[in-house]
């Protein structure tokens, strides 16, 4: 009896061992992810654009973040009826001189900058002509985490240009590390516009993912920000999302 109990606790170890042996590592599952990330190049603009699978996620104060301001609270599930394609990187002023045939930016010297200086109604008008439109906050928020219920995708220096590192300045588009999705500088660089007003009723409008001039604290995907959508900041830019989604995919 004993050496068949002893038998059974053996295979009982060894099948345990070979399981944890064939469990993928963080590492290993963040890499297969990126493996079988979708992109397209939108010709009218030249910028490349990721496919996000619909799902649903814990949008606002991420678990154990003590951080969280009061308009991040509380965590809701938000579905995402529908899969959409958003911009890899924000608009670059090489893509928004393209288009437009302009630059606004108050930074310049490269133009893989992403372009600043453009207020709501150019950034609308920017991604409806080439076939797309802004991002909702909920969509903004969910191609953040990338399936990452933490308050950010990485160490801050890793992953974003902010207060601690970027001089008082802008910088060119992908340069840090991205997130699951290979979406990159979804924190910090510049402020991005989404399309939901701050309170209702009101003409303010959501930014998010913070900027250059962002103190570490806000580099997290639930912070929000907002500005009057007719004012033109260097510290804000933008990125757009096509052609599936509509504001009708978001079901709370």
């Amino acid at each position: 009896m004993k050496r068949l109990l002893f038998l059974l606790l053996s295979v009982v170890f060894l099948c345990t061992i070979a399981l944890a042996s064939a469990a993928p590592s963080p590492q290993a599952q963040s890499e297969s992810q990126a493996a079988r990330v979708v992109t397209k190049v939108n010709p009218k603009d030249g910028l490349t654009y990721v496919w996000i699978p619909p799902g649903k996620f814990m949008m606002g104060c991420s678990p154990d973040d003590q951080a969280c301001d009061d308009d991040e609270k509380p965590a809701r599930e938000v579905i995402i009826a529908k899969g959409f394609w958003i911009g890899q990187t924000l608009v670059t002023q090489a893509a928004f001189k393209r288009v437009t045939g302009e630059n606004p930016s108050f930074f310049h010297g490269n133009d893989e900058l992403p372009v600043d200086k453009a207020d709501f109604g150019d950034a609308h008008e920017y991604c409806a002509t080439v076939g797309m439109r802004l991002p909702n906050e909920s969509e903004w928020e969910y191609a953040a985490r990338a399936n990452n219920p933490a308050a950010r995708y990485g160490e801050p220096d890793a992953i974003a240009w902010y207060k601690d590192n970027s001089h008082e300045r802008s910088h060119e588009v992908a340069q840090k590390q991205p997130n699951a999705w290979q979406l990159y500088d979804m924190l910090g660089d510049l402020w991005e516009w989404t399309t939901d007003p701050y309170k209702a009723e009101s003409d303010y409008r959501v930014l998010r993912g913070g900027s250059w001039r962002t103190s570490g604290a806000g580099m997290r995907v639930s912070f929000r920000g907002l500005d009057d959508p007719e004012r033109h900041r260097n510290f804000t830019g933008f990125r757009c999302v096509g052609e599936e989604a509509s504001a009708e995919n978001v079901v709370r």
